[in-house]
């Protein structure tokens, strides 16, 4: 696990953020009262992050900010006293952030900076600026958010590092370029790009106030005159991953089914409908199967509603094992399941279903008093298409039928 150096005096507040910060993220704590532990504990581990207190009883004008800066350790300064002549000086620094120290809302917000920190590991960031001064600034600025980052320096190169890195999540691009400018480039992205998928924050000191208007009306998602301060740049940065995040969410939820996490019905037959038509023009053979666990009912009467969620968790977990990437698996509601073997043999398609069969026997799930709960699984597949899908899922379903009325245990494959 990744840790944290907290550096604070107070030793009451120290042992309350610690506390939280162990319990909300990922990261051990080592907590320093004074600038010399600091030292100490800076020569045993490396850091995530550092939280530094900035009056010590042995360093009281800040210099642990200094020797932190010196030691490549990213970190966030917090203090009591926050003005103006204070946010100057501090953010002159190469820091994150910094954070008044105050009541519970500021530990809350200090947490919410190392979750977003952690979150953006995960983001890769394009700079398009054809100045190498403020290019590098940017991506110092931008590595200090824990962004992966990309730099070119003009349009033509931004749009070939978007082909090689479509998951790209954020643009910022200036004006004034040779070969293609920033609004031109917002254009071209945005041709491939939705809003929902990747942002475009536009960069430009031109006075002129239509530049921005412009811009927004291409696509940009926002846009940031210069000069700025960096304590901006962070903001609306950080606001334009947290949307895309959001959007990310929001669209997960409709196409997920809420106890398996699963491709829901809807989306799935979204998902095949695409693939069967395209499977269709190249001559491309499938298998669609239809899955439901025996005796389901009995189950339930006996054991509970409870458990039998935990079963279909538990069975959506051994199919996604089982299955080859770029199947498409989806919970069909109740007991039931969908599964979409693509660019498969009939043959190749009856070794993987009887795969699923015994891995379903063969794997009970455990319950809480550490006894075996087994089941089994009856499928009914169809590798020849109907007209259409609908047909076939109706084959399928069919097929399904006959096989539970074989027996449990039973896979029937046309």
């Amino acid at each position: 696990m990744e840790r944290i150096l907290l550096v604070e005096d107070n030793i009451s507040l120290s042992k309350l953020i610690s506390l939280k910060i162990s319990k909300e993220l990922p990261f051990e704590v080592d907590i320093a009262h004074t600038y010399k532990e600091a030292q100490l504990f800076m020569r045993q581990y490396k850091y995530f992050v550092a939280l530094l207190d900035l009056n010590l009883p042995d360093a009281p004008n800040g210099e642990i900010v200094d020797y932190v800066i010196e030691q490549n350790i990213p970190c966030i300064v917090v203090s009591s006293s926050v003005n103006k002549t204070f946010r100057k000086q501090i953010l002159d620094k190469n820091i994150i952030d910094y954070v008044a120290k105050g009541g519970i809302e500021d530990i809350d917000y200090t947490i919410s900076i190392l979750d977003r920190l952690n979150k953006n590991r995960q983001h890769k960031v394009l700079i398009v600026d054809d100045s190498m001064v403020f290019r590098k600034a940017m991506q110092r600025m931008m590595k200090n958010l824990f962004f992966k980052v990309f730099a070119v320096g003009h349009g033509e190169e931004a749009l070939s590092m978007l082909e090689q890195n479509p998951d790209i999540k954020i643009v910022l691009t200036d004006y004034a370029m040779p070969v293609m400018d920033g609004l031109e480039l917002t254009k071209e992205i945005r041709k491939t790009h939705k809003k929902s998928d990747l942002s475009i924050l536009a960069i430009s000191s031109n006075d002129d106030d239509e530049i921005s208007a412009m811009f927004l009306k291409s696509g940009a998602t926002d846009f940031i005159k210069k000069p700025f301060s960096k304590e901006e740049f962070s903001c609306r940065i950080n606001n334009a991953i947290e949307a895309l995040e959001n959007l990310e969410t929001l669209t997960n939820h409709s196409k997920r089914d809420v106890l398996t996490g699963l491709y829901n019905r809807q989306y799935f037959l979204y998902k095949a409908q695409s693939y069967f038509l395209k499977s269709m023009e190249v001559e491309e053979s499938f298998c669609l199967a239809r899955i439901d666990i025996d005796n389901i009912s009995k189950l339930k009467d006996s054991l509970g509603s409870e458990i039998v969620n935990n079963l279909i968790v538990h069975l959506s977990e051994l199919l996604i094992f089982q299955l080859n990437e770029g199947d498409l698996v989806s919970h069909f509601g109740s007991e039931g399941f969908c599964v979409l073997l693509k660019n498969i043999s009939n043959t190749s398609a009856q070794i993987l279903l009887e795969g699923i069969l015994h891995k379903m026997q063969v794997s009970p799930l455990i319950l809480e008093d550490e006894s075996d709960l087994n089941f089994t699984v009856c499928l009914g597949a169809v590798s020849q298409a109907e007209e259409s899908l609908e047909a076939t899922l109706d084959q399928a379903d069919l097929l399904l039928y006959n096989a539970k009325n074989v027996g449990s245990n039973t896979l029937i494959l046309e």
